[in-house]
């Protein structure tokens, strides 16, 4: 089976408005499954759970496999609530990004997501046994680690990858952007609203280092690994993820798409670095630096 593309959940927070219009243009375009849903904090409140799956719903209509995403850390029992209307649906897969979703699923069929600390051979059994049918690897492992893990990946489970988009490093208690203002999390005043694709962080050199998004950091370059499609295939994965962006999410898209159709590769990295503010990087991938970027054929 050729390889699927995927958007990932959307990790900013953006005006209803802006929401609604962007993912009006992702059911036009050739993605096969878009991840709906809040992974970084609940107070991002532009969907309420109703909008979310009226939202999933437009989208299944659009011939998209919708899979629903839960928060990556939980810390308040309204958030356990929320997450427990989410692994109560009974239309639309969910995507666990902590394993208390795991726990609620009671065995149901599930994705785990990046944040899923999944490392070896003997998680990936153990999950399966609780109802895992995808996994997507860690953003800072590299394709030697999922080599092995592909090597006893239980039956019937899909793998997916990043393959572009900022990477998701860290979730925190704290909220990173907040603390730049020198507010309080409590009285963040929505500071988030204003930095639609995250707040950078630079060193002491000026030079691009991370994005405050939240209770998130996120690395400033994009990953690509465009020039790796052959590769991907050769180690059994079956879906590619591009996470979203404010700008250029659907030429993107289309970018993956005509490769995986036969397009140049060499020609597609560089329109994608184009597209990438902060330039892109594969470092771990490579087993590099995650900020590398390794010359590839």
């Amino acid at each position: 089976m050729a390889m699927r593309l995927a958007l990932g959940p959307l990790a900013y927070y953006w005006p209803r408005e802006m929401l609604l219009a962007f993912y009006d243009e992702v059911a036009r375009s050739p993605v096969d499954i878009v991840y709906l849903g809040e992974t970084v904090c609940s107070k991002r409140r532009a969907l309420r759970t109703g909008d979310w799956l009226e939202l999933a719903e437009r989208l299944q209509l659009a011939g998209k496999e919708v899979v629903i995403s839960t928060l990556a850390l939980l810390e308040a029992e309204s958030e356990l609530q929320t997450l427990q209307q989410w692994c109560n649906n009974d239309r639309f897969m969910v995507e666990a990004n902590d394993m208390a979703a795991v726990q609620l699923l009671g065995g149901r069929e599930f994705c785990a997501g990046p944040s899923v600390n999944i490392y070896n051979c003997g998680t990936l059994a153990f999950l399966a046994e609780l109802g895992l049918r995808r996994w997507v690897l860690a953003a800072e492992l590299s394709r030697d680690t999922l080599r092995d893990l592909q090597r006893s990946r239980p039956s019937g489970v899909e793998t997916e990858v990043i393959v572009f988009g900022r990477l998701p490093l860290a979730y925190s208690a704290r909220c990173f952007t907040a603390r730049s203002y020198n507010l309080p999390k409590d009285d963040c005043q929505f500071r988030c609203l204003d930095h639609p694709d995250g707040r950078l962080l630079s060193t002491q050199e000026n030079k691009p280092f991370l994005i405050l998004n939240g209770t998130q950091l996120q690395s400033a370059q994009h990953m690509n690994l465009v020039t790796q499609l052959e590769e991907l295939a050769a180690c059994g994965v079956d879906i590619l993820r591009i996470y979203p962006q404010p700008r250029d999410t659907l030429a993107i898209i289309q970018i993956f798409h005509d490769c995986l159709n036969g397009s140049d590769r060499g020609r597609a990295q560089t329109q994608l670095e184009r597209l990438a503010p902060f330039g892109t990087c594969d470092g771990y991938w490579h087993s590099q630096p995650g900020m590398e970027s390794v010359i590839s054929d």
